[in-house]
């Protein structure tokens, strides 16, 4: 095949934090395949979502531009038809296929340029377009219904598969390993057309159980200082309130008031990621087998973060580094070393990037710029400030806590700056200053110190002008 026009395979897991594998300094998780392909690719060391919540972040992933652009603010909001995806700016000669969790909007129906479709996602049928779609279920539904298995849950009118049955499933039976076949008999089957393959993996997502329950003793599982530690009172609210409630619950029957329950979800957590490891084996396999790893760009990363522990809070949402900050890998079909990338980079910048990459052009409307000079070695991160942004509850409140929801509305707007300092401002919370070189688990805000207020008010600076080039209009304090 011509190197003019090489394939995308794209990896996409869904809740999986930085810290879950070899390159990024986790040497306790069982991830050998996410090693080896590590170990042949360009790792960035601190790469961030745009919004650390599903739907916002794949639309960024998929169009180039930011959540409020995108207009997909908030989960279960489809995309707008007039916002072109990644498989309808490359040429005609691709054949694209989209495999697994979408969460833009009729979930398991080919659209947006992937003709060819693996749906896996039946939980999301009441945000279908019209009822006429209610009739369908997803590949994965009738998998399971092929292996003898009856559907355990009502919803709009079908008997499906509830996420905690799937859950429960032997690996053989679970979407991971469902979609690791799926994607690899696509890429086999690929014939002499170059390619655009989406594989979207529900897991490491909750419901936080899964056949590798049992791989992680959680009595020596690592963790670090903020583990089971509620924010200090300078913090958010909305950190506050998150942890308040999660260290007084029993979410997937596990008790968090204690530590044993907080390690038991954070063993079972590094056992779904081990899954999907299991999972993209299969896939690298394929590739390999297939003759086509030399003209393949494979991509790996994640939506967003998972706080499994880490401040008191379970979940995402919030900007603490657990939840915003990925793992990102980017195997060139020439790659067979590991390179590690320093500086920080953005989501916003992946999708123009892989368009160069690939010999495509990329439109003006998208808001990030090509790093590819950063992998050829012409260009650095060393001065790159990244922008985050938070637009409301995101259908995520937390049940029986009256005040998480006005906490969990509140607009944030935050940026890292490329010497490593964390500015988080809201118009109705307690804005916050963290110091990443000194303080990496984001213990002292910083913002009301006096010292810092210079700091503050040049970072705030670089909110605002972001603002203005990407016309958001979110009002933030002076």
């Amino acid at each position: 095949m011509s190197t003019s026009r090489p394939n995308l395979l794209f990896i996409l897991t869904d809740q999986q934090r930085a810290d879950s594998m070899a390159c990024y300094g986790n040497d306790y998780v069982d991830v050998p395949n996410l090693n080896r392909l590590a170990d042949e690719s360009f790792v960035f060391e601190n790469t961030y979502v745009s919004q650390p919540v599903c739907s916002p972040s794949r639309a960024t992933l998929l169009t180039g531009t930011y959540p409020h652009t995108a207009r997909v603010p908030a989960c279960n909001i489809p995309l707008p038809e007039d916002l072109p995806t990644i498989a309808e700016m490359v040429d005609d000669e691709y054949d694209c296929a989209w495999l697994g969790k979408w969460h833009l909007g009729d979930e398991i129906f080919p659209q947006r340029g992937f003709p060819k479709w693996v749906g896996t996602e039946d939980t999301y049928r009441r945000f279908y377009s019209s009822d006429e779609r209610l009739g369908t279920l997803s590949d994965y539904h009738h998998f399971l219904v092929e292996q003898g298995l009856e559907p355990d849950r009502e919803m709009r009118g079908r008997r499906i598969f509830s996420r905690h049955f799937e859950a429960s499933l032997e690996e053989r039976l679970t979407k991971a390993a469902f979609l690791g076949d799926r994607t690899a008999d696509f890429i086999r089957g690929s014939g002499d057309r170059p390619f655009v393959a989406f594989v979207s993996y529900l897991e490491p997502h909750p419901p936080h159980t899964g056949p590798f329950n049992a791989m992680y003793d959680p009595d020596l599982l690592p963790v670090g200082p903020t583990f089971r530690k509620k924010p200090e009172p300078e913090a958010s609210l909305l950190n506050r309130v998150m942890a308040a409630y999660y260290m007084e619950s029993d979410e997937y029957g596990l008790d968090l008031r204690t530590e044993a329950g907080w390690r038991e979800v954070r063993a079972r957590y590094w056992g779904n990621v081990s899954l999907v490891d299991r999972s993209v084996g299969k896939i690298l396999d394929a590739l390999e087998e297939s003759g086509q790893a030399d003209n393949t760009i494979v991509v790996f990363t994640s939506d967003h973060g998972e706080m499994v522990g880490d401040h008191g809070i379970l979940g995402k949402c919030v900007m603490y580094e657990e939840s915003v900050k990925v793992p990102l890998l980017i195997r060139m079909p020439s790659s067979k070393t590991q390179t590690h990338i320093p500086g920080n980079f953005s989501h916003i910048d992946l999708l123009p990037t892989l368009l160069e990459l690939m010999h495509q052009p990329a439109g003006d409307h998208l808001e990030g710029r090509s790093r590819a000079g950063v992998l050829n070695g012409t260009e650095d991160l060393n001065e790159t400030d990244v922008f985050i942004e938070w637009n409301g509850n995101n259908g995520h409140p937390i049940p029986g806590e009256a005040e998480v929801n006005p906490a969990m509305s509140t607009p944030w707007r935050s940026i890292v700056s490329a010497d490593r300092w964390k500015l988080n401002l809201s118009p109705r919370d307690t804005c916050e200053l963290y110091d990443l070189n000194d303080d990496p688990h984001e213990v002292v805000n910083l913002y009301e110190d006096p010292s810092h207020h210079g700091r503050v008010a040049d970072l705030t600076e670089r909110i605002r002008q972001w603002q203005a080039d990407t016309e958001d209009a979110v009002e933030l304090p002076g």
